[in-house]
């Protein structure tokens, strides 16, 4: 039983870590696919960005491109 729950609590804790992606990853990620020519699904990870990092320095980073890309960053 308590190798179940070690077992149980470690697959939890991993898909926490998994579920919550780093600044970096998402931006990295973002200017992927940029470069792949899928422009919405590079906006969903810029705006995902602004949202769950708002004080990364690769926020900013994300609001500049969405500046370039002529899309707002719903940021008022």
């Amino acid at each position: 039983m308590k190798r179940l729950s070690a077992i149980i609590c470690a697959l939890l804790l991993f898909g926490l870590v998994a579920c919550s992606e780093s600044p970096a990853s998402l931006y990295d990620n973002a200017r992927f696919e940029e470069l792949q020519n899928n422009r919405e699904h590079a906006l969903r990870l810029y705006r995902e960005l602004l949202r769950e990092h708002p004080e990364s320095p690769y926020a900013a980073k994300a609001r500049e491109r969405l500046e370039e890309l002529g899309v707002e960053s719903e940021r008022k």
